[in-house]
């Protein structure tokens, strides 16, 4: 059994199977990757977080593999985190987005990985984080993190990334779902995908009238960011380029402070999540309160009560522990 001092250390000196194992642990809930994070922490914080985000079949794996190649291009080295819907049966991703991002897949500059949503509320995987950790300590100098775009519910990914990329195609009613759903508010950057298409100009101009009715700005942005809207055609790489550029202007507009607070508030929101996710495992894993929760429901008590009596019986156990 490998130790996680060893697979730390084997991480920041640049071995990428470390790195892998390191993700699947974090995937895998082991108990040796906390004590391997402690070991890499003090090198997380160096890489630029870029979360992609929207509805099915608006091209974000098209576009973030035309994204790789112009960041590889100018010399920087680049992490994919695809986060894929996850099988019924194993748990495992079903996409296979390294299948879709074959070129890149052979640069040894670009490290690409899979990974199953779980069932996390707005696609991400709560393993998402921590794989982000550790690909930064590794040194990666972009993380493109990809979600499985489940329409409404895409805010999580605004947890994990420092720009948020919300890409909309035309002709599926996306920018009516967009405006309903609230996704405006958490893009940092609108794309419009396959502008090539009937009805892309007409998005494009929903979509920049939204954020200017809206005065959307992001209120962790020191400078006031307004959200650009980009057109893009990511299979001929049109206006990618410009895309980039916006992701690197966003970068540029956040002054230090204020990029340090805005992810303070983040990892203080996961801290929250472990938190919750560990206290739900003690509490109804081994603490016996899901055969707590089971009788009270049979004796026909309500949800509320019970919950109630199970929130007294935690109160008085940490009454009598101190």
């Amino acid at each position: 059994m490998q130790g996680a001092t060893d697979i730390a250390e084997r991480l920041l000196a640049g071995d990428k199977s470390a790195l892998a194992r390191l993700i699947s642990w974090a995937e895998n809930a082991d108990p040796r990757f906390p004590e391997a994070l402690s070991v890499i922490y003090p090198r997380v914080g160096r890489a630029a977080r870029v979360g992609i985000t929207g509805p099915p079949g608006a091209g974000k794996s098209t576009l973030v593999n035309a994204l790789a190649a112009l960041l590889r291009e100018r010399g920087e080295t680049v992490g994919v985190l695809a986060i894929d819907p996850s099988s019924p049966f194993t748990g495992g991703a079903l996409l296979g987005d390294r299948i879709r991002m074959e070129e890149r897949a052979a640069d040894a500059g670009v490290f690409i990985r899979s990974m199953a949503s779980r069932g996390g509320r707005g696609g991400l995987a709560r393993a998402a984080f921590d794989a982000c950790d550790a690909m930064d300590a590794f040194g990666i100098d972009v993380l493109l993190i990809e979600t499985v775009g489940v329409g409404q519910a895409e805010f999580d990914v605004a947890v994990a990334a420092d720009t948020v990329v919300v890409v909309l195609c035309p002709g599926a009613g996306d920018g009516i779902q967009a405006m309903k759903a609230g996704i405006l508010e958490v893009a940092d950057v609108l794309v419009v995908n396959k502008a090539d298409l009937p009805g892309a100009d007409r998005l494009m101009l929903d979509l920049t009238e939204a954020v200017h009715t809206r005065n959307i700005r992001r209120a962790d942005d020191g400078a006031g960011w307004e959200v650009p809207v980009v057109a893009t055609t990511a299979a001929s790489g049109a206006g990618v380029p410009a895309l980039l550029e916006a992701l690197d202007r966003h970068r540029a507009a956040r002054a230090r402070p204020e990029l340090e607070a805005s992810r303070r508030r983040k990892r203080e929101e996961q801290v929250r999540r472990v938190v919750m996710e560990r206290l739900e495992d003690e509490l109804f894993g081994g603490g016996g309160f899901a055969e707590r929760a089971e009788s009270g429901l049979r004796s026909r008590a309500t949800p509320y009560d019970v919950a109630s009596a199970i929130l007294a019986e935690v109160r008085g156990k940490r009454a009598e522990a101190r």
